[in-house]
C-alpha cells in the first residue's frame, strides 16, 4: 500500500509541478525540503551545524495550522519544562500557523520548520535534518509516508489530543482495510473523548493503542485580562463605556449573518461595538468591504491611529492580525465563536470562556461536540440555530449584565474542572522520552553536506 502511496504521491508533484513553482517558488522548496535549516545552535530556525543530543535528545512536535499550534501551546511548555536540557522542534504545514506559532512560541522551542510534502525525498531529507528521538503529532494530519518511514529508523509516533469528526469517522470505516494498514505504524493514539476513541477503533486500530487523555486545551496558562492591558486595547479601539461583542473564527457566510444581527441591535443598544476576527487571514478584506458595503463605520485592527479622535469614529472592528483574537475576547461582553453556523465544525470555545465571558455558537459543533455539549449542560454557553435566534439571544444577553455574569462565571468555572489532561498525557509520554539515545540508524547517518537556508 505505501508502495502505491508513493507512486501516487510523485504522480501528483510531477502534475503540479510546473503551476506550483511559476506561483510561488520559495514555498516550493519549503514543501519539498530543499531549504530546511541546520540543526544545532538554539534559535527558531536559526541555521547552525548539527549539534550532539543532549538530555532527552530532540522531540519533534507536529501541528498543521493555526488551531493545532495554539492546542500544542500547553504540551510545549511541559515539555520545556519537563526536559530542559532537550531540544524541541516544532514543524507546521501552513503558512499561517508557521506565522502564529513564531508570535507565539518564542523560548518555548529550540527550532520552526515548515513541514514539508509527505513525499519520499522530502520525508527523507527532514528526518536527517532532526534526527528525532520521538514524533508527537497534535490532533490531526497523518503523514502516511513520515510515520512509515521514521519507524523504520526506530522513531516512535504517538497522536496527541486526537479527535475524528464524524465525517473522517465515516471515511475510517468506509476504508477500513487502508485506514487499519496506514495508521498502525503510529505507536500510540491519545484522544480527546471516549467518542474519538470509539470512532478509531471502528477504524480498525487495536483498542489496546486508543487511550482517553482528555483535551490538553482546557489546561493552557489562562491569563486574566488586567487592567493595564485592558486600558490599552480600549484606548487603541478608542472604546470607553459602551458594551463589546466579539465574534471570532468566523467563515463565510457568518459574518453577513453578524453584520444583520448587529445593524439590528445597535438601534436598541447604539453603544454597542463589534469586534470581529475572520478565521482566514486571506478573508479580512472581504470581510472589511462587506462591512462597508452594509453601512458601518468599520475599521481593520492595523489601521487604528495611535492618537485616537475625541469622538469615536468606528462601531466594527475587523481584526486582520493572527494570534491576538485569544486576548481579545476578554474585551467583550458576549463572544461568539465561528464555524458553527457555517458547517465548519466549530472553533476552539475556552477562548472566550476563560475570560468569564459568555460563548454562543452555533448547531454546527461537531470538531467540538463533547466540549459544546457540556458547555451548555453547565450553562456557560447557549446554542443559537440561526440568526434569528442569534438576535434574541443577544438582546437577552446585552439587556441583563447580572444574567450575563452569571453565564460568564459557569463558563469559567468548566474551564478549570475540565482541566488535568496534559497530566496525562505527559505522564504516558514519559515513558518514551527518557531515553536519550537517537535511534541507531539515525545517529549513523552522515551529518555533513547539510542545506543551508535560502
Amino acid at each position: 500500500m505505501l508502495i502505491f502511496y508513493h507512486l501516487l504521491a510523485t504522480l501528483i508533484l510531477i502534475v503540479s509541478f510546473p503551476p506550483y513553482l511559476l506561483m510561488n517558488k520559495g514555498r516550493l522548496k519549503e514543501r519539498l525540503g530543499l531549504n530546511l535549516p541546520n540543526l544545532g545552535e538554539s534559535g527558531v530556525g536559526k541555521p547552525a551545524r548539527l549539534a550532539p543530543h543532549s538530555g532527552a535528545g530532540r522531540l519533534w512536535v507536529h501541528a498543521l495550522s493555526v488551531g493545532e499550534v495554539l492546542s500544542a501551546i500547553p504540551l510545549l511548555e511541559a515539555l520545556r519544562n519537563r526536559y530542559p536540557s532537550g531540544e524541541i522542534v516544532l514543524s507546521v504545514k501552513t503558512a499561517t500557523g508557521l506565522e502564529v506559532a513564531r508570535d507565539r512560541l518564542e523560548g518555548k522551542v529550540n527550532y520552526l520548520l515548515p513541514m514539508p510534502l509527505d513525499f519520499w525525498w522530502s520525508v527523507r531529507r527532514i528526518i536527517k535534518n532532526i534526527k528525532p528521538t520521538i514524533f508527537i503529532l497534535v490532533e490531526t494530519d497523518i503523514w502516511p509516508c513520515l510515520i512509515s518511514s521514521l519507524r523504520k529508523v526506530g522513531v516512535k509516533t504517538i497522536l496527541v489530543n486526537g479527535r475524528v469528526s464524524p465525517r473522517t469517522g465515516k471515511s475510517y470505516v468506509r476504508w477500513r482495510f487502508l485506514i487499519k494498514r496506514m495508521l498502525r505504524t503510529l505507536e500510540l493514539f491519545l484522544m480527546q473523548t471516549e467518542l474519538d476513541r470509539y470512532r478509531l477503533i471502528r477504524g480498525g486500530i487495536s483498542p489496546d493503542k486508543v487511550k482517553v487523555t482528555g483535551n490538553i486545551k482546557f489546561d493552557g496558562k489562562w491569563r486574566p485580562l488586567k487592567d493595564k492591558e485592558r486600558n490599552r486595547w480600549l484606548q487603541l479601539l478608542n472604546l470607553k463605556n459602551g458594551l463589546i461583542w466579539v465574534a471570532g473564527s468566523t467563515h463565510h457566510p457568518e459574518e453577513k449573518i453578524i453584520f444583520n444581527v448587529f445593524g439590528r441591535l445597535i438601534k436598541s443598544f447604539p453603544d454597542l461595538s463589534l469586534i470581529i476576527g475572520p478565521r482566514e487571514a486571506h478573508r479580512f478584506d472581504e470581510v472589511y468591504y462587506l462591512a462597508r458595503d452594509l453601512g458601518f463605520r468599520a475599521i481593520r485592527k492595523t489601521e487604528l491611529p495611535s492618537d485616537p479622535p475625541a469622538t469615536p469614529p468606528n462601531n466594527v472592528f475587523i481584526l486582520n492580525t493572527l494570534g491576538e483574537l485569544g486576548r481579545v475576547y476578554g474585551l467583550a461582553d458576549v463572544a461568539f465563536v465561528g464555524g458553527s453556523l457555517a458547517s465548519i465544525g466549530g472553533h476552539n470555545l475556552l477562548e472566550p470562556a476563560s475570560f468569564g465571558v459568555p460563548v454562543l455558537f452555533g448547531p454546527y459543533t461537531y470538531n467540538f461536540a463533547t466540549m459544546s455539549q457540556l458547555m451548555i449542560k453547565c450553562e456557560g454557553g447557549k446554542m443559537v440555530a440561526d440568526e434569528s435566534e442569534l438576535f434574541h439571544v443577544m438582546v437577552e444577553l446585552l439587556g441583563q449584565k447580572s444574567k450575563r455574569e452569571q453565564i460568564g462565571k459557569r463558563a469559567e468555572e468548566f474551564v478549570k474542572q475540565n482541566q488535568g489532561a496534559l497530566d496525562r498525557v505527559m505522564g504516558i509520554l514519559e515513558s518514551y522520552i527518557e531515553v536519550p539515545k537517537v535511534p541507531a540508524r539515525l545517529a549513523s547517518e552522515s551529518v555533513a553536506g547539510r542545506p543551508k537556508v535560502s
